[in-house]
């Protein structure tokens, strides 16, 4: 259960960067990196707040699931920690890349990383219900 802490170190590292990148982007803009470079702010913001909820949910899924006694698949867990990272940096692809969307590399990157992300919190979420029904 503890790759879920590592991802949400590395969603917290990456939070921290992106308020960093953004805030110089905007604060000291320099030619040929704001609004080249950088061509999305507003979908670079979605990634900001992606990694935020991804953190959240890799340490509130760690802490519920210790709280309740619940040891979680290692396998959901990989898979929160790596579509919790990977799902908010499809946005940080785009915000760089004017083209993203239309590109089949990044449809398929991004199909991948939704259902890693899928699997993991489905899984995890199936353990916790199954265990708070079975509590009496």
């Amino acid at each position: 259960m503890e790759v879920l802490l590592i991802g949400a170190v590395a969603c917290t590292t990456a939070l921290i960067l992106s308020a960093w990148l953004m805030t110089f982007a905007r604060w000291f803009p320099i030619k040929g990196i704001d609004g080249d470079f950088l061509v999305d702010y507003k979908t670079m913001i979605r990634a900001h707040v992606d990694y935020a909820l991804m953190a959240l949910f890799g340490l509130g899924f760690f802490g519920a699931a210790k709280a309740a006694g619940v040891e979680l698949h290692h396998f959901a867990c990989v898979c929160v920690a790596i579509g919790g990272f990977t799902n908010p940096t499809v946005f940080v692809i785009a915000a760089f890349d004017p083209d993203f969307w239309s590109k089949t590399k990044w449809k398929v990157f991004s199909a991948i990383s939704f259902v890693i992300t899928t699997v993991g919190f489905m899984t995890i979420c199936y353990q916790l219900i199954c265990h708070a029904l079975c509590a009496h």
